[in-house]
């Protein structure tokens, strides 16, 4: 019994090393986690002081507004009122854009708007630009703001005989290639081979896409341009451009619907950028209906087939209706690389 005191007497001294070696290494495991928090921190700190924005931080469209996830339209109204400024005043025609803007008498938009019938925003911005000059206003950049149905189809006699007078205002068509207020429609925007409500997929639609811009060119505007919301900053360069512009302004904007396409809403963007790469849309301007010039030339031009793949509307599309789909990019694009002088 004598000889256990001792023994036990080390055994607590062992336990109470082993306890103090293990808070030691405890607060040195925290010492370093703080120091790791600080680190991140500061790090985090500096790339806020040297983070330069593309676009200006100020919004002229707030939250609230209607739009399905992932809409296209939304990002294209948003970065162009951030070109546009506070002095813009939008005719809006039946269209998704009719709805998002929220129920009367709310808007999520900071802008005034006159909702028009379908086939006049063309005319009714017209209407309203000479009634502002009428009052002396001369600053307001006047927006007509319609879907491509609105544009392509209903909307395009009011459009042609503005364009025709050479009226000064910025018309912009965002494109979402169908009727997706009204429930999927095809319009004369909808590319070949897509599915829509009155196109099944039995039916498909067998007709290429209306080329709006030519259309547009052969009035001899002043400027118009295609951009996509893939790349904000050119659009709001060409949003900037256009408002120093006079007369006839007319901006083709591509806005991926993911309900309508059948797409997932977090694949917008891609779906916006891949659409440039593979030359399906490119990015271009064109002055008086002659001088084009190419924004964004691919490096390397990719093919169309994971564009589609990513889209429900053309999963019914077979190897053959690919490789067509392929054979009209790739003349378009040859087409438009001649008009730039390019080949």
């Amino acid at each position: 019994m004598k000889n256990e005191a001792p023994e036990q007497g080390k055994v607590g001294q062992e336990e109470k090393k082993i306890e103090k070696g293990e808070k030691r290494e405890a607060m040195e495991a925290e010492e370093v986690a703080e120091k790791k928090v600080e680190e991140k921190k500061e790090k985090s700190e500096k790339k806020e002081r040297t983070m330069k924005l593309s676009l200006p931080p100020e919004e002229l469209m707030g939250s609230g507004h209607l739009a399905c996830q992932g809409c296209g339209a939304t990002l294209a109204m948003r970065y162009v009122l951030k070109a546009l400024g506070q002095k813009t005043a939008l005719c809006i025609p039946a269209c998704c854009w009719s709805v998002i803007d929220g129920p009367f008498p709310y808007s999520s938009l900071e802008v005034p708007i006159f909702h028009c019938a379908f086939e006049t925003a063309a005319s009714s911005a017209a209407g309203l630009k000479a009634g502002l000059e009428m009052v002396g206003d001369t600053e307001t950049t006047v927006v007509a703001w319609a879907g491509d149905g609105g544009t392509f189809d209903i909307g395009i006699q009011a459009l042609s005989g503005a364009a025709e007078r050479n009226d000064d205002i910025l018309y912009i068509c965002y494109d979402n290639e169908a009727y997706m207020n009204t429930g999927i429609q095809r319009s004369s925007a909808t590319p070949y081979g897509a599915w829509t409500t009155t196109t099944p997929v039995k039916h498909f639609k067998n007709r290429p896409k209306k080329d709006i811009d030519a259309i547009m060119a052969a009035h001899r505007i002043p400027y118009q341009a295609t951009a996509s919301i893939g790349y904000p900053e050119d659009l709001y360069k060409k949003a900037k451009k256009a408002k120093e512009v006079k007369g006839t302004r007319f901006i083709h904007i591509y806005a991926p619907c993911p309900t309508g396409w059948k797409a997932r809403p977090e694949d917008t963007v891609k779906l916006a950028r891949m659409v440039v790469q593979n030359c399906i849309f490119p990015l271009y301007e064109v002055e008086f209906g002659e001088k084009y010039t190419i924004n964004i030339r691919p490096k390397e031009k990719k093919p169309i087939d994971d564009y589609l793949r990513l889209q429900g509307r053309f999963h019914h599309l077979t190897e053959e209706h690919i490789r067509l789909i392929q054979e009209e990019v790739d003349r378009n694009w040859e087409r438009l690389l001649r008009r730039a002088g390019i080949q």
